[in-house]
């Protein structure tokens, strides 16, 4: 058991290719083979540290699973299995959360289950609990979770640094999204974020996204230290940490600045696959860079028209959707598009069919509004869906018709042209003095009424923890506006949680306010 520990820890120092190099030599040494047999032979009569450090050793190792060797200690470690103390259960369970499943792995980690569950009420030590958690996993039933979580919080005021960061791991390796111990962990990983490795922070962005956690506190601590020191760090490494950010949803705007100005002054590092990144995250999170954003645009641009040559038509159509998304148009790569779809060389996979024929409707109409060309309507047709609406919009319906005092002083359900749709419509006089009757205003032309679009969005359709839209809403923004209306883009979590009174007299000042009708500023399409 030493020699193969210490042989370990040897080993696990080693870089990636020096670890090949010595695993075929510890392989193909007669005296590893030696050993080997004996532990074989000597597995039953093993004191339980020395089974288990034995087997934790050989599986860090690399010699295969499916061994006559690795599947005896799998079960001798059965049948020994109540003689372990909490030291050696914590050996074991780091060991099979390495393996694959099979049928001595899946009886020993259930043997393990109902061992924990037993004990779990005595054990003390915080990197014991640590270790159980990644053992237990997703598929343990939450009764046991909800155990080792109250287990976890009788020990959590001294928690170290490096704890309270394998603790915040281990809680996504049990996929469970305990407040008790994130809420601390997250708060010793800010007070120590300059201590975290990059990979760590991957980890953790990571984490919270499996664990469903949002914490804007930390993802700011995160983002900001990753900011204030990007001379260490890789432009690869830092794309890795904005493509986490976005799968959250979080917009890390002075990182995404700073970023923006790195691929501007270099831009070789972009490859296809980085610059397919990038544009996802910036087309998502609807960032367009405070300054040098035309220059920024064009440099993604002019990397995009050199990877056409060897760029697959999803690509293709997934980067045209994403500069479209925020407003901008790649000539070259459009011409292409259009031409692989004129001659139906688009051939999509039926599974992502829909999705794809989504984004091409959506650059098509971008193509269209976004053009330096187009021009607002006289008149914009449109259509009442229908007179009910969906009950997450109920309560809107009624403040509106409680300020108002009439249901026939707006419109809900409209379909516009273009496949967009507003939940309600208003419509002012030209000096933005009072509402209008809808059927009173339906002949006349739009530089005589002013008319509003309202947007009941949920919270997913916003940056996190900020009213800013993201991608796909804001172009939708965008395009309304081209088409005549003052947008006002309402979270509906937030106004459902309000009282009526203050639902009401919500609406009034976004109807009556200045801000309603101030345009969006410039587009990048203004200068394209």
């Amino acid at each position: 058991t030493n020699s193969l520990t210490m042989a370990w820890r040897l080993f696990k120092n080693m870089s990636e290719e020096q670890q090949r190099y010595e695993k075929q030599l510890i392989f193909e040494h007669p005296a590893f083979v030696k050993l080997c047999q004996q532990l074989l032979r000597d597995a039953r009569r093993m004191t339980r540290g020395d089974l288990v450090f034995s087997l934790h050793a050989l599986v860090n190792l690399g010699v295969p699973q499916n061994t006559l060797l690795v599947q005896t200690l799998l079960r001798v470690c059965q049948e020994k299995l109540n003689q372990l103390d909490n030291r050696c259960i914590s050996v074991l369970a780091t060991t099979l959360a390495r393996m694959d499943k099979d049928k001595n792995v899946s009886a020993l980690q259930a043997g393990l289950q109902l061992l924990v569950e037993q004990r779990i009420s005595g054990i003390r030590d915080i990197f014991i609990l640590q270790n159980l958690m990644k053992c237990l996993g997703k598929d343990a039933p939450v009764f046991l979770k909800k155990k080792v979580e109250m287990a976890v919080v009788r020990e959590i005021d001294g928690l170290t640094f490096p704890n309270a960061l394998r603790m915040f791991l281990a809680c996504a390796a049990m996929n469970y999204c305990s407040l008790p111990i994130l809420n601390p962990c997250s708060k010793k990983i800010q007070e120590n974020v300059h201590d975290v490795p990059f990979r760590q922070l991957i980890l953790i962005l990571e984490a919270c996204h499996t664990l469903l956690y949002r914490n804007v506190q930390l993802f700011s601590a995160l983002a900001d230290y990753v900011n204030s020191t990007t001379y260490l760090w890789d432009k690869r490494q830092i794309i890795l940490f904005l493509s986490a950010c976005e799968t959250l949803g979080f917009q890390p705007t002075e990182l995404l600045d700073n970023f923006a100005e790195k691929v501007t002054e270099d831009p070789d590092f972009l490859n296809l696959k980085n610059l397919l990144v990038v544009l996802r995250v910036y087309s998502r999170l609807n960032h367009v860079p405070r300054v040098q954003k035309h220059l920024f645009f064009e440099t993604l641009h002019s990397c995009l028209n050199k990877c056409l040559p060897q760029i697959s038509n999803t690509e293709l159509l997934k980067a045209v959707y994403s500069l479209g998304i925020l407003g901008y148009l790649p000539h070259r790569a459009l011409d292409e598009l259009l031409q692989k779809d004129s001659k139906d060389e688009l051939i999509l996979s039926d599974d992502l069919k829909e999705q794809h024929t989504m984004m091409l409707h959506c650059v098509k109409r971008c193509m269209e509004l976004d053009s330096p060309s187009f021009t607002k309507p006289a008149f914009v047709l449109t259509e009442n869906l229908s007179s009910l609406v969906s009950l997450n919009l109920r309560k809107a319906q009624e403040a509106l018709i409680e300020l108002l005092g009439d249901e026939n002083m707006f419109r809900q359900n409209v379909q516009l042209p273009y496949r967009y749709h507003i939940d309600f419509e208003i419509r002012m006089d030209s000096d933005r003095k009072k509402v209008l009757p809808i059927a009173a205003t339906d002949d006349y032309p739009d530089s005589r009424v002013q008319r509003l679009a309202f947007l009941f969005a949920p919270v997913s359709a916003f940056c996190l923890g900020t009213t800013h839209p993201q991608g796909k809403l804001a172009m939708k923004k965008r395009h309304l506006s081209k088409l005549g209306y003052h947008v006002i883009l309402i979270q509906n979590k937030k106004f459902q949680e309000m009282k009526n009174e203050d639902a009401i007299e919500f609406l009034r000042r976004k109807i009556y306010s200045e801000d309603a009708f101030a345009f969006p500023g410039a587009t990048l399409q203004d200068n394209n």
